[in-house]
């Protein structure tokens, strides 16, 4: 731990001085500008390390929420600053290679004010954006959906990410807006929290309050195994009324219908007791005429089960990129961003989930809970 948080002092201390430099120093504004916004950069600095040891755990966020918020916000700031210096060096580049001067430092001191209000601007809509989760209705068709299961509704909870910055209230407001729906089944596809469960597994005791005529099921992602205790949240949730389901599957009837959840538990490399995803075991005699719903918190999960007559995956984990353009950096670690859409044979759908990591910033990339009804053709 101590050599990561090393690293990643160096590494935001590098980009901001680089930003300063860019900004401030190189357009040559007034040595008053470029000392206050030094102090400016200096302590976003502070505040952003400080952060990230509330959000491993090292720093108790009871009590200091705040200041992961203001470090992680501050991040968001920082990395739209990155993108807006990004785009300003392009506008410029003909300049410098032509060696225009007297062309360049003009468009630089219009453009850097111009970078940072955006930087600032859009964070400040992020924020907004990020606060908000909403219910998506979602309606998938199947012939495989018994007319005693047509219109049956899930509601799919995933990427909460409680803890360092945001707490129980969070968690509550989501359950309200679930409940409000009365979903006949609520899934969760991992992510509920960031820490362990000493330090934040309170802030998730809401759970407690999902209501379903069917139950409560769910599977874990990578933040439950990053903390290091995936054993421990399963234990969490399991007080809390949510059947996990590890590697298994479990047939619901009802209405003269029937349908199959399996769930596969992440497949982080954190994982090195041999509790990573099975399909085999996750899929064991699962009827091939009877719908099956895979839980998996990654939608590239989905690779494992291709071939194996699975009609409908539900996972997370790509917050949609939560923060434009970071999505293009998300596909390419997985096959689908969000919404629905086919891996290989199997149908995903991914939501942008209800939460956000890191900064609590969303931007073009809205905080989600996917309500999803189900239909025969």
């Amino acid at each position: 731990m101590s050599v990561f948080v090393a690293v990643v002092a160096v590494l935001l201390a590098l980009v901001t001085w680089a930003l300063h430099r860019r900004l401030f120093v190189t357009p040559q504004w007034p040595y008053a500008a470029q000392l206050a916004s030094a102090v400016v950069f200096a302590l976003g600095w502070a505040a952003m390390l400080l952060a990230f040891l509330v959000q491993g755990g090292v720093i108790d966020p009871e009590g200091t929420r705040w200041l992961a918020w203001l470090g992680m916000t501050w991040l968001a700031v920082l990395w739209y600053l990155i993108v807006g210096t990004l785009v300003l060096g392009l506008v410029l580049l003909p300049m410098r290679l032509a060696g225009r001067r007297d062309l360049r430092r003009p468009l630089l001191r219009t453009g850097v004010p111009a970078v940072v209000i955006v930087a600032l601007a859009t964070t400040g809509y992020g924020l907004s954006e990020a606060a908000d989760p909403a219910i998506t209705p979602i309606t998938i068709t199947n012939d495989l959906v018994p007319a005693g299961l047509d219109g049956l509704r899930i509601a799919l909870i995933t990427d909460l990410h409680v803890g360092p910055v945001r707490d129980a209230r969070f968690t509550e407001r989501v359950v309200d807006l679930v409940n409000a729906e009365q979903p006949d089944l609520v899934v969760i596809a991992g992510d509920i929290a960031d820490g362990t469960v000493a330090q934040v597994g309170s802030q998730i005791e809401a759970l407690r309050r999902l209501d379903a005529d069917l139950g409560v099921y769910g599977v874990d992602g990578n933040h439950e195994v990053i903390s290091g205790e995936p054993a421990k949240w399963a234990h969490q949730w399991h007080d809390l009324g949510i059947e996990v389901l590890h590697n298994e599957n479990v047939t619901i009837e009802t209405g003269g219908g029937a349908l199959t959840i399996a769930g596969l538990p992440d497949s982080s490399g954190g994982r090195t007791d041999g509790t990573g995803p099975d399909a085999d075991a996750a899929l064991a005699g699962v009827h091939p005429d009877v719908f099956t719903l895979l839980l998996a918190h990654q939608p590239g999960m989905a690779e494992l089960v291709k071939g194996r007559g699975v009609n409908l995956q539900l996972s997370g984990h790509t917050h949609g990129g939560q923060l434009w353009p970071f999505n293009v950096l998300v596909r390419l670690q997985q096959p689908t961003l969000d919404g629905l859409a086919p891996v290989g044979d199997v149908p995903v759908l991914t939501s942008r989930g209800a939460g956000a990591w890191g900064p609590p910033v969303r931007v073009l990339a809205p905080p989600e809970i996917p309500l999803i009804t189900l239909r025969t053709r």
